[in-house]
């Protein structure tokens, strides 16, 4: 995932994809996540010693989460533990009052924001604003949870001159990739990356030539593996919230800019199309 990788915070990496490790990863991860700065100051072979695991199974962690090596993750570490950083206390309380469980839900997002936007890719961005741009029509596919965030897309991108749609039904889904060709964009939604329907509907996607774009949980998935350009969201599950249920605020977040990007760079040919929509929401 090259750059994006190395900015990432690397706690906030490693509870992004807790669930995608292995018994022995998560072993690591624990011990990481209980007392950072231990690890800041241990060799590899203290680690190693402390968990009764051999040295390559942390130095393989050390890979699997981004990094070159296990220097490069304590310098992360070191760094990460020098800045600042927003205190986020979701814990709800019998006692709060309503606005105080409000706040807390609302300091929530803002820190997935915020988290998430460590994960940009300038080229990966670039790539999804150009594939979106020079599309004959661009097609949004919601699974699950983020279905909506599909219907949302649409709804924006319809003040564009762009040929748009959106399919959150299997079937329907199906029936929309065999029509289109490589003059075509598509945007699949996912906060897991790994429906069955979903890889189905990739795999036909692809065959017929079209760009695709993935935005999904940052973790290692089918779907950010096979489209030609992942973008990823950061969430985290709290007592009342799935992760996949915050990870929404974000991919909405990411549709926005997306829209936005592509209206800074077509902004002559949209305006007639623009106007019009302000026109038809006052009347």
């Amino acid at each position: 995932m090259g750059n994006q990788m190395q900015s990432f915070p690397c706690l906030h990496r490693i509870q992004t994809m807790y669930a995608e490790f292995s018994e022995k990863e998560r072993k690591i991860a624990d011990y990481i996540l209980s007392n950072p700065q231990h690890l800041v100051h241990s060799t590899i072979n203290q680690v190693a010693d402390d968990l009764l695991v051999a040295d390559a199974t942390v130095f393989r962690f050390c890979k699997r989460i981004g990094f070159s090596g296990f220097q490069a993750m304590k310098i992360a570490l070191a760094a990460e533990a020098a800045r600042p950083e927003i205190e986020v206390n979701e814990a709800i309380k019998d006692t709060d009052s309503e606005k105080a469980v409000a706040v807390k839900v609302f300091e929530s997002n803002i820190q997935t924001l915020r988290d998430t936007i460590h994960t940009f890719n300038q080229k990966h961005l670039h790539d999804a604003v150009e594939f979106i741009r020079k599309a004959n029509s661009v097609i949004f596919y919601g699974f699950g949870s983020s279905a909506i965030v599909a219907l949302d897309a649409h709804e924006k991108f319809l003040q564009t001159d762009l040929k748009t749609a959106a399919y959150t039904d299997p079937h329907l889904q199906l029936l929309s990739a065999a029509k289109l060709t490589s003059d075509d964009a598509a945007i699949l939604i996912s906060h897991f990356g790994s429906d069955k329907d979903m890889l189905k509907l990739l795999h036909a996607i692809q065959e017929n030539g079209a760009k695709t774009i993935g935005i999904t949980q940052f973790a290692k998935s089918p779907l950010s593996q096979k489209v030609d350009v992942p973008l990823f969201t950061v969430s985290q599950e709290t007592d009342f919230r799935s992760s996949s249920f915050s990870s929404r605020i974000v991919q909405l977040s990411i549709i926005d800019a997306l829209y936005v990007n592509v209206m800074v760079k077509t902004k002559d040919e949209n305006e007639e199309v623009l106007q019009k929509s302000k026109e038809t929401y006052t009347v």
